[in-house]
């Protein structure tokens, strides 16, 4: 990810990449695959669980290599409108390929000489997510598409009877994640969303030293982002025609068909509003959901949004996303949260007794005893993962709720909807958490919707 730093600790600091798929996610038939079920209606622990993975980009392609790598599971097969894509030097060290084609190599090589259930016949390519999403003989399946697809292929995968592991942020509009995550509570599906901080020791010690009163009541929390772009950030800024090998309108899907230009495309959509959220949206899923947590705040939300300081880029029409935003955010109690791109990197809750800051490969406290590894706060223990993508795995068997459930991924990234419509409009948003709903602002409450590209939608 632009502007962030390489760690050693067990969670990935790699960003995300990725490509879609195609058409809208009709009301598929409900079924639990038979290769899932134990005597209890559950993934017997014994079995495999078998996968599949939708969007083989950059992120897409390490989240599926993350479930590759187990031995209780089988990646049966892979979905993309891209066989073979790349991001060019700028972005590393030579060309990195991605898409189905190399996807299926990797898969293929993995189970070469260790053929899982005695038989393996190879893994299978797709073009079409719910060609994937339908197969009876897949449990759960990865989404790793752009954000604007997210919806459309989660409610597909969950109305036919898969578990889903989903990167953040969840959804692209409001309205698809509180879809989604009721859609995952009708059907009783195991869901975890790719806020992997969530699984490593660090953000769960803050969040304990925070839950258990050490730095006495919590009066404001900081929460460091990345800046956006002013410019594009690749060299080829010219608009030309997509790649032979790729469906562009099927990419584009159900947001607005833009004019083809690489400089917006891989990777680099996140800095465009018709498929990303910019910095803001890529970023919030992982600090903001750290600062709900250390709250206790995953099942509700704010009482007031307001979009302060906000500029855009000058230097390009490519992208239209925020470079520089402030989203202050106030609770019941008097609480407030800030999330700014002048604050630190990370998440900093401040009390009347002390404060704590966390971060990628980092832990610091005002009484220095709490940041020391294996610290005991006090008698709340927080959800306990140290690996997030075996913490999904292990939900898919016991039926066990996640570390980052749809609910709580949807509720993390909510100041993050309201401070774009925030922006959009010029003016503070009144806000009922319980309820989900703008007070007394019908026009801000009609950008909560999913703006769709017909013939695509939400039914």
């Amino acid at each position: 990810m632009v502007n962030t730093r390489r760690v050693t600790m067990k969670t990935s600091s790699n960003r995300r990449r990725f490509l879609a798929t195609t058409a809208s996610a009709l009301a598929l038939p409900y079924f639990v695959p038979s290769s899932a079920l134990g005597k209890a209606g559950t993934v017997a622990p014994s079995n495999r669980i078998t996968m599949g993975a939708i969007g083989l980009g950059g992120r897409g392609m390490g989240v599926m290599r993350g479930f590759l790598g187990r031995k209780d599971v089988q990646m049966m097969a892979l979905c993309d409108v891209q066989g073979v894509h790349w991001r060019d030097g700028k972005w590393g060290e030579g060309r990195a390929k991605f898409g189905t084609t190399i996807g299926k190599q990797a898969v293929e090589e993995r189970y070469k000489h260790n053929k899982p259930s005695g038989v393996y016949k190879g893994c299978d390519v797709y073009a079409d997510h719910r060609n994937l999403c339908v197969r009876k003989d897949i449990d759960a399946v990865i989404v790793a598409t752009p954000d604007h697809w997210h919806a459309l292929q989660c409610l597909a995968a969950l109305r036919s009877g898969k578990d889903v592991y989903c990167e953040k942020p969840m959804t692209h509009y409001f309205r698809e994640g509180q879809l989604v995550y009721r859609e995952v509570a009708k059907r009783k599906r195991i869901f975890q969303v790719g806020s992997q901080q969530r699984s490593t020791w660090n953000f769960r010690q803050a969040v304990e030293v925070v839950r258990n009163g050490l730095i006495g009541k919590v009066t404001r929390v900081e929460v460091g982002l990345p800046s956006g772009h002013d410019d594009v950030v690749v060299d080829d800024k010219e608009m030309r025609e997509p790649p032979a090998n790729l469906d562009y309108n099927t990419w584009c899907g159900p947001s607005e068909k833009l004019p083809y230009i690489f400089a917006r495309h891989h990777r680099n959509w996140r800095w465009n509003l018709a498929y990303g959220g910019g910095q803001l949206m890529d970023w919030i899923g992982h600090h903001n959901d750290i600062a709900h947590w250390g709250l206790g705040l995953d099942q509700t939300g704010p009482t007031e949004v307001h979009a302060k300081n906000w500029t855009w880029p000058t230097k390009t029409k490519v992208y239209d996303a925020a470079v520089d935003y402030e989203v202050h955010s106030k609770y019941a109690g008097g609480l407030e949260i800030v999330i700014s791109t002048k604050h630190e990197k990370g998440t900093k809750w401040i009390g009347e007794d002390g404060w704590v800051y966390v971060n990628r490969g980092k832990l610091d406290a005002s009484n220095k005893e709490w940041a020391k590894e294996g610290f005991v706060a006090g008698d709340f223990k927080a959800y306990a993962s140290d690996d997030h993508t075996q913490n999904f795995i292990d939900g898919v068997k016991t039926r066990k709720e996640c570390i980052c459930s749809a609910e709580t991924g949807h509720r993390s990234i909510t100041p993050g909807h309201l401070g774009n419509i925030s922006a959009k409009l010029g003016r503070i948003l009144k806000w009922d958490p319980k309820k989900e709903t703008i007070k007394g602002d019908a026009e801000a409450a009609q950008l909560l919707e999913a703006n769709y590209r017909y013939p695509w939608n939400l039914a």
